[in-house]
């Protein structure tokens, strides 16, 4: 027994790759779940509280809440297409779940999963309000001066993007491997 307990000791078994994957998909669930429902339960607040187009100063001038419903993206655009913004969402939602199987960094985890939870944030506004299925209006509220008026979704979303540029920049794949980033001027390695 102790002759198997020291080739156990001299030859350890090698650490299976499957908790730390496990560990990564949760913490991007994680973060979906966090993004996805933080924003649910603001819009949640402010369609219980406020009327469409109320102003509510919070630190005023730099922040407001002002209730607005836009048909569109980001500054409006689109207002006439709503239904190509849900089809888009859909494709996002999608595709990061594919991506998930190459999901190897902790770093990719949150910033796929703030992506995924700001998409079906603005998702679920774009199935299930007004004025009818997958044409809804998404709830928007946050104001700071000179800017689009937002949500937590969209707060989600542009964060992650951010997380993804400096990844990308970093030289950190989604698999959470390291790329040399080429160097500037044709600089020589020292």
């Amino acid at each position: 027994m102790t002759d198997e307990l020291a080739a156990d000791a001299a030859h350890p078994a090698p650490s299976s790759p499957r908790p730390r994957r496990a560990v990564l998909l949760f913490l991007f669930a994680g973060f979906a779940a966090f993004a996805y429902i933080f924003d649910q339960l603001t819009k949640l607040w402010v369609t219980s509280n406020m009327v469409e187009g109320e102003r509510i100063p919070v630190l005023p001038p730099v922040l407001h809440w002002y209730f607005i419903r836009n048909s569109g993206a980001a500054f409006s655009i689109g207002e006439n297409v709503t239904w190509v913004f849900t089809i888009i969402m859909v494709a996002v939602a999608v595709a990061i779940l594919f991506q998930l199987r190459k999901l190897g960094s902790a770093w990719w985890a949150l910033a796929l999963g703030l992506l995924l939870g700001g998409a079906l944030g603005n998702l679920t506004d774009r199935l299930f309000r007004e004025p009818s299925f997958a044409m809804g209006h998404v709830v928007d509220f946050i104001q700071l001066p000179n800017f689009a008026i937002f949500n937590i979704a969209d707060s989600a979303v542009v964060s992650s993007v951010v997380i993804i540029c400096l990844l990308t920049l970093r030289g950190i794949a989604l698999d959470g491997s390291h790329h040399l980033v080429a160097k500037r001027d044709g600089a020589k390695d020292v």
